[in-house]
């Protein structure tokens, strides 16, 4: 497949989206969660791609939810080669908190800080983030459900 600077790899297109379709079709059979809740209040106040965000947010909302679903994180883990079959459940879920951590540093994610973000901004919009994250009712989807509080303290372990 030949790349073309111009957008016009019609295979690469085809693939993209297919792939978007079948994200549309997993979310439609699931819904989304606290990951996609505290990403729509980054995006909208400091313009950081919605897919970013997410890769931003997912290693510390991973570990801040997986006990209350440990069998199925683990699952994931497995699935993911991040853990064995042998490895329990808890073992097994905390794998694949450290293989998202990984993940996100091999793919050089950004910190909001190492973003550009103003941690004074980042600080002062914190609550108002956490509140709206909590309206948009994905966090009511999540194995635990967060308090703005838990909210905050999730996007300040993540600021740096």
């Amino acid at each position: 497949m030949t790349s073309s600077p111009d957008g016009e790899d019609r295979e690469a297109r085809e693939a993209m989206m297919l792939a978007a379709t079948q994200a549309g079709i997993a979310f439609s059979n699931s819904s989304v969660a606290l990951v996609h809740g505290m990403s729509r209040p980054i995006g909208a106040h400091f313009h950081v791609a919605h897919g970013l965000s997410n890769a931003m947010l997912f290693p510390a909302v991973t570990a801040f939810s997986a006990h209350a679903a440990e069998s199925r994180y683990a699952d994931c883990a497995r699935a993911l080669g991040a853990a064995t079959d042998g490895d329990g459940d808890a073992l097994a879920a905390d794998r694949l908190v450290e293989a998202l951590r990984s993940l996100c540093q091999d793919l050089d994610v950004p910190t909001p800080r190492a973003h550009g973000i103003d941690k004074d901004e980042w600080s002062r919009l914190s609550p108002l983030m956490a509140e709206q994250a909590l309206a948009s009712g994905s966090p009511a989807n999540n194995p635990v459900v967060p308090t703005v509080d838990e909210i905050q303290d999730l996007y300040a372990q993540i600021y740096a």
